[in-house]
């Protein structure tokens, strides 16, 4: 009762300290009831629809405080104007009304229909299945919002409508302007004899690029030079992107509204224009590339540095390697290059071995790739290996990341720091740790939790101890449950993950826009001409909240297709690792397909009725004291796959006597 009490003053305090008017995001939920969250409070503002004043689900929205409820407990608002709209296209039907045609959306979300003006419709007629862009939605003069039909979707398949309206659900549109796209193709391919000149030339360096087999655009490229003795100069060299997207254009403009490629199972939506991204700036192999460089003189057995320069550069790749091809080269020692791939290859293990000496945790995480038929349907699911051939780019990536942040970090513009956006981790959080860390010690797994450094020696020793044992997966994932997110700040508080003071992203600007901003800034800082940017704060929330948004989409069709792919199993049974617990079931991970499943607790009454214990992560048999329990091997049936819900539904296979209602499950100790 004390922490609630305190809880509750605490948030009262909170309330009568606040300004009338908030600034926030509003959620809308299925029966119609509005909540706006300020970044910042607990408590969010209800809204009621008549209050909404033509904001959507998603909306950045100004809102003003009307009153609190008689509980005190809850504050209600109504919505003053709409500051910036998360998505305004749509997908559904046309059909015709009396006064026109109207557009009925397919969102799960309420909204009104639009009613789409004859010179609107582009060929469309009633029936059709359309993608609609929001116009305009004057509510004084109309009352009903207008649209446009961009495109028309009779003719596609089930799964291309899926996958588009995910990204529409998550704020992304499909099409990029007129006046992007125009601006795009202007973009000459010619690089002049004036530009070349004003750029330290490295065509004639030993250049190579590594990504995967269906990569189109190649963002970076490493160079190795050898010089005096044991000493050679390795060059991380980046897309110059910056160079052709000039701020404030259409293109630049749409490049932010994204701020993030988006990379479904099956496609990619980019945030540059194809021109852009896989021609102009791709660095191709044997073409001359306009680059960014950060070129770092280091000790080819060690790895230390002695000198390092940035600057605008051009290159010549002299190859295209896939990760498969320099992974052969790694193992074999032999192939195109291995002398200094291998060498490349040695300094990173050093670079790597140096991180973890130095704070980093190693988390590992396994990651989801489904081989597509032409059709994209899944014809298979495998496992992303993180080999020796990716860790080789990485730490190289992530030398260049940390090193821009430091030189950026000491630039000062009249006495401030400059402004460009950290990517920055924060500390674990106590309240979030210590359920962790109890439940770790089940298994004789301890944490010294008294300072960060300490925190972390704990986690790796952890990572350590459980390779192979039956907790590993469980603990891994619970471990990365407890970590703070990762985001893009002005404010530097150091990346914990990494065991960095100083990080940001400087080697992806192809599809991340916090890159384009930090070459912008790293630019401007050698040309002596940096300015003090008031808006970088806020372009650093846009850009996590489109990350974070980019992270739903991928998470929905990589669900999406999971359930596809198991609709083919529908009644066949298959072992499983309980992959998470709540009061209403548990979720199931197949051990063979990574696809999970909820057992709900209503398909477990037959055998017992079963309580939550958050605590140890598990449920508990209140009379036979069965214990399903997170980290849990168990067999599970495949009864539904809804794919319009992306849901999929298990059954728990006992191995129980149901005659006698005795099991080999895992049961509690008994107290004496």
């Amino acid at each position: 009762m004390g922490r609630k009490n305190n809880k509750r003053v605490k948030q009262a305090k909170q309330v009568r300290s606040l300004p009338n008017i908030l600034k926030g995001s509003l959620e809308i939920t299925r029966s119609g009831v509005g909540y706006v969250r300020v970044m910042g409070m607990d408590l969010d503002i209800l809204i009621r629809p008549g209050d909404f004043n033509t904001a959507l689900h998603g909306d950045q929205v100004e809102v003003g405080v009307k009153q609190m409820r008689s509980n005190g407990r809850r504050m209600q608002g109504t919505i003053r104007r709409i500051l910036k709209r998360r998505r305004t296209e749509f997908i559904g039907e046309l059909e015709a009304g009396k006064k026109g045609m109207f557009f009925l959306p397919e969102y799960d979300k309420p909204m009104p229909d639009l009613f789409i003006p004859a010179s609107k419709l582009n060929g469309a007629v009633s029936g059709d299945r359309v993608l609609v862009r929001l116009l305009e939605w004057d509510k004084e003069a109309t009352g009903r919002p207008t649209g446009e039909v961009m495109t028309m979707l009779t003719n596609e398949e089930p799964q291309e409508i899926a996958m588009k309206n995910m990204l529409l659900d998550a704020g992304f549109p499909l099409e990029f302007s007129d006046e992007a796209l125009e601006e795009a193709a202007r973009i000459s391919e010619t690089i002049t004899t004036a530009e070349i000149d004003s750029r330290n030339d490295f065509r004639n360096t030993w250049t190579i690029t590594i990504d995967p087999f269906n990569a189109r655009d190649f963002d970076d490229a490493l160079s190795l030079r050898y010089l005096d003795g044991m000493w050679v100069e390795v060059g991380v060299h980046i897309a110059d992107v910056s160079h052709y997207l000039e701020a404030g254009t259409s293109l630049d403009e749409d490049a932010y509204e994204r701020a993030t490629s988006v990379y479904l199972p099956d496609r990619v939506l980019p945030m540059l224009p194809e021109h852009l991204s896989n021609v102009l700036c791709s660095l191709r192999p044997k073409e001359d590339k306009l680059t960014f460089s950060a070129v770092f003189e280091m000790h080819s057995e060690t790895g230390a540095c002695r000198k390092t320069w940035f600057g605008k550069t051009v290159i010549h790749s002299d190859r295209r390697f896939t990760y498969e091809e320099a992974q052969q080269i790694i193992e074999t020692g032999e192939g195109d290059h291995s002398k200094e791939i291998l060498l490349l290859n040695r300094m990173a293990r050093q670079l790597r071995a140096q991180r973890f000496a130095n704070g980093a945790i190693n988390f590992s995480s396994q990651e989801v790739r489904f081989q597509l038929d032409e059709q994209g349907a899944p014809l298979g699911i495998t496992i992303k290996e993180s080999k020796e051939a990716h860790q080789l780019i990485e730490e190289f990536m992530l030398l260049a990341n940390r090193a821009v942040a430091e030189y950026l970090g000491k630039i000062r513009v009249k006495e401030s720091p400059l402004l460009f956006p950290y990517r920055t981790h924060d500390d674990p959080d106590r309240e979030k740790l210590l359920p962790f860390v109890a439940f770790a010690k089940k298994f004789g797994h301890r944490f010294d939790i008294s300072s960060a450094e300490s925190i972390t020696d704990s986690f790796n020793q952890l990572l350590q101890d459980v390779q192979g044992r039956p907790e590993q997966h469980v603990l891994e994932q619970l471990g990365i449950r407890t970590m703070a997110k990762a985001k893009y700040t002005t404010e530097n508080i150091g990346h914990y993950g990494l065991g960095f003071e100083h990080y940001c992203h400087f080697t992806s600007p192809i599809r991340r826009y916090p890159d384009v901003l930090v070459h912008r800034q790293l630019f401007s800082a050698l040309q002596k001409s940096a300015q003090i940017d008031k808006k970088m704060a806020d372009k650093c929330l846009h850009c996590s909240e489109r990350e974070r948004g980019a992270m739903e989409a991928e998470r929905a069709s990589n669900k999406y297709l999971q359930v596809r792919y198991m609709q083919q199993f529908l009644g066949q049974e298959f072992d499983g690792v309980i992959s998470g617990v709540a009061s209403f079931g548990f979720w199931v991970e197949t051990v063979e397909h990574k696809c999970e499943g909820l057992v709900s607790a209503q398909s477990l009454f037959e055998w017992d009725d079963f309580r939550h214990v958050e605590s140890d992560y598990c449920l508990l048999g209140m009379r036979t004291g069965i214990r399903f329990s997170m980290g849990d091997k168990v067999k599970i049936r495949v009864v539904a796959a809804n794919l319009a819900k992306r849901q999929l539904d298990y059954e728990w296979v006992s191995d129980m006597d149901t005659s006698s209602k005795k099991t080999n499950a895992r049961k509690p100790k008994t107290r004496k």
